[in-house]
């Protein structure tokens, strides 16, 4: 599920740690209305220049917020998902949550997270006495992930390719160190034909996208696959995803208007 922020929205932060203080000054710098912040030892302080609320109901009375945002340190994230899912459930509020693992680089890292999450899981519908509809699957961003995403599926319900630092790892430079350095003038003088963190490199990227789209709908045929990252919004990256045979791409919200329109045109192109 997705929530679009607008004008309407009044933002509260929950988990003011350093990622949540972090991510709320971004929000802010974007211009989004976050109007409180919970922590539940520092009630009655402020985190540049929000309130902070012991509770959630207290925050919800007092500022009106209308739309959270949750941190929680990685080690409890797993819970936190299936926790928050077992109250939707109890309360007939129904839920499709996902539990994605960046960064993997082989089938027995998944594997072992997967084990972890599945005896979680397993805990949690026991003692509040539901059955949970969550999906597993993982964020492919390293080129050996693509290279073994047949094994890879075997574990998954889903792929979706960070593109981001796909691209770092296929061209083997740092986007900041390329685009500050060298990367201008390889394209200038036509040495490549864009920026690949800008516009998808398909004769390189793109590569490793249809091999590992192929070995993982081989090994499991009703694999969900898509791309997040900035390249999602790119309407020539949505077409080519399309043509691989992707089922969705993830972009931030400025871009989801032209990635919609994009996905239609693709998707009528394909019909003739």
């Amino acid at each position: 599920m997705a929530v679009l922020v607008d004008g309407n929205t009044r933002l509260m932060v929950q988990g003011i740690g350093t990622e949540g203080a972090n991510h709320m000054r971004r929000s802010i710098a974007y211009g989004t209305n976050v109007v409180a912040a919970i922590h539940p030892k520092r009630g009655g302080e402020q985190q540049d220049g929000v309130p902070i609320f012991t509770t959630v109901d207290q925050a919800v009375r007092e500022t009106g917020a209308n739309v959270t945002i949750i941190f929680v340190p990685a080690p409890f994230a797993a819970d936190a998902i299936l926790e928050a899912a077992a109250e939707c459930t109890k309360e007939g509020i129904v839920v499709h949550p996902e539990i994605m693992v960046p960064q993997v680089c082989a089938a027995e890292e998944l594997r072992r997270v997967k084990a972890m999450v599945d005896a979680l899981r397993a805990e949690i519908e026991a003692r509040h006495g539901v059955q949970l509809d969550c999906r597993f699957g993982t964020m492919v961003e390293v080129v050996r992930a693509c290279m073994g995403a047949a094994a890879l599926a075997e574990l998954a319900d889903f792929f979706s390719f960070g593109t981001n630092d796909l691209t770092q790892a296929t061209f083997s430079f740092s986007r900041e160190d390329a685009e500050n350095k060298f990367l201008p003038r390889y394209i200038e003088s036509g040495i490549l034909p864009d920026n690949p963190f800008e516009m998808l490199d398909v004769d390189g990227v793109g590569r490793l996208i249809r091999l590992a789209v192929d070995w993982g709908r081989g090994a499991r045929p009703d694999l969900v696959i898509g791309i997040c990252g900035e390249h999602g919004g790119q309407p020539e990256a949505i077409r080519f995803c399309h043509d691989a045979g992707l089922d969705y791409v993830s972009c931030s919200a400025p871009r989801v208007p032209i990635a919609r329109l994009a996905a239609a045109q693709a998707a009528l192109r394909g019909r003739g």
